[in-house]
């Protein structure tokens, strides 16, 4: 048995190089007019907030030198309900948030 690898037209459609995609045109890009974007003032404050906020550490290392001192030390209490308090936050969060998505 032979397999025949050549694929030909199908269903109309052509086959090869001669195919365009709809909505592009065969006109080089040199020849293409460029087009001029503005921004308005709020969205240029917003780079600018975004831009600054990048600068901002993530966290505080000055607290986390504190706290990392007072576990050394021995001083550093764990309240479990504030621990259980935020867990249950998270998860009525996380269920609240895929419940908007559906």
């Amino acid at each position: 048995m032979k397999i025949d690898n050549s694929v030909g037209s199908v269903g109309g459609v052509p086959s090869g190089e001669s195919r365009q995609r709809p909505g592009k045109s065969s006109t080089p890009s040199s020849e293409v007019p460029s087009e001029k974007v503005e921004l308005s003032s709020l969205a240029a404050r917003m780079q600018e907030v975004e831009a600054a906020l990048a600068n901002v550490p993530v966290a505080d290392s000055g607290r986390i030198a504190e706290i990392k001192q007072a576990m050394a030390e021995g001083r550093f209490q764990v309240d479990a309900s504030k621990v259980a308090d935020g867990l249950i936050e998270s998860v009525k969060q996380m269920i609240a948030s895929q419940a908007r998505r559906a």
